[in-house]
């Protein structure tokens, strides 16, 4: 296993404290977080990033959703935070939807619990009047979707000058989503002495543009899926149904039926497709719920909190809605036309 740059003539030990984690830098305040919520060896994508991100160096990361890279980033940015004077807001992190922003921002808090770091989520489809407000006391750490930090910037209510640390995940789901004009204009308003890391499950040349316009000799990491020993993790049955288009929504609902999933994730390519589906699973006595960027976040909240809860069976989703997602309990993975990528 490669291993980042090696900096151990100036680590100091730190004892009680995992090896792995100190190995690589990290400092007493985040060691003691990470016993607490029970973190014991790094990751492959935590062991390559976070030394250099330590170090300052920007950071090109090809990593797939579930490698731990929110950990990645999150710990040298909030180590990086503590030792400088404190300027709000010290770094913004940039992800393509309102429920990863969400999910990213809680992560980032239980991080930064022992350094009192502030965070806040910033995305669409929320009151602007809180963020407005906590804005305006100082936060040390944005988690935006990219058109609401826009809307901010115009506003003159997000200022950047003094941002040290800017974050961009799954950016190639955000190119995908139209936020590359977005992507540049944030970019574009922070300050050139700054560290920038970009994340992407896939690094095609539209990536790489971005890197070069806005990367400064990037250290680039590629973090292959860890091969999984035999016999070690769950066994997921995977089948495929083949059936006439006008046949499909019946087709659905009898593999759902006789698969007794309890707690299915339904994948569809359009909104108008969710409600669609959503309405015919209803209709046949399931509890169904459907997710999707057309709705407003206060649904989408109450959707995932009933669906984390056991409350909702089914949740119908597109992919773009619940990427990134972690949602422990799901026993089948349905997807409803075959996935564009």
């Amino acid at each position: 296993m490669k291993h980042g740059p090696s900096s151990e003539s100036t680590i100091p030990t730190v004892t009680g404290f995992s090896p792995g984690f100190a190995a690589l830098g990290l400092e007493a305040p985040l060691l003691a977080t990470l016993e607490t919520l029970g973190y014991e060896e790094p990751t492959p994508i935590q062991r390559e990033a976070i030394p250099p991100l330590l170090s300052g160096r920007d950071l090109l990361g090809q990593a797939a959703t579930g490698t731990g890279k929110t950990a990645a980033f999150a710990l040298p940015m909030l180590q990086r935070i503590g030792h400088a004077a404190r300027v709000r807001p010290s770094a913004l992190v940039l992800v393509p939807t309102r429920e990863l922003a969400i999910q990213v921002g809680e992560a980032v808090q239980r991080y930064g619990k022992e350094l009192r770091v502030s965070v806040l989520p910033v995305y669409g489809g929320q009151a602007i009047g809180p963020q407005l407000h906590a804005l305006k006391r100082g936060v040390d750490v944005i988690v935006a979707t990219p058109g609401r930090a826009l809307d901010h910037i115009r506003r003159g209510t997000l200022k950047l000058q003094e941002v040290r640390t800017v974050v961009l995940d799954e950016a190639d789901e955000m190119l995908d989503m139209g936020f590359a004009d977005d992507l540049d204009a944030i970019l574009a308003g922070t300050p050139k002495a700054k560290q920038t890391a970009l994340f992407s499950a896939t690094i095609p040349q539209r990536i790489r543009a971005i890197a070069h316009r806005h990367l400064q000799n990037p250290i680039e990491i590629t973090i292959a899926k860890e091969p999984v020993k035999a016999g070690t993790a769950p066994r997921v049955q995977q089948t495929a149904y083949i059936a006439a288009r006008p046949h499909r929504a019946a087709a659905l609902a009898r593999v759902i039926e006789v698969a007794g999933a309890n707690s299915a994730l339904v994948f569809c390519r359009t909104r108008l497709e969710v409600d669609e589906v959503t309405a015919m699973l209803t209709g046949r006595g399931h509890r169904a719920e459907a997710i999707h960027g057309g709705m407003s976040q206060g649904q989408r909240d109450r959707v995932m909190q009933a669906f984390k809860a056991g409350q909702t069976e089914l949740l119908v989703a597109t992919d773009v809605a619940a990427r990134g997602l972690d949602i422990p309990q799901v026993s089948h993975v349905i997807n409803y036309d075959l996935p564009s990528s």
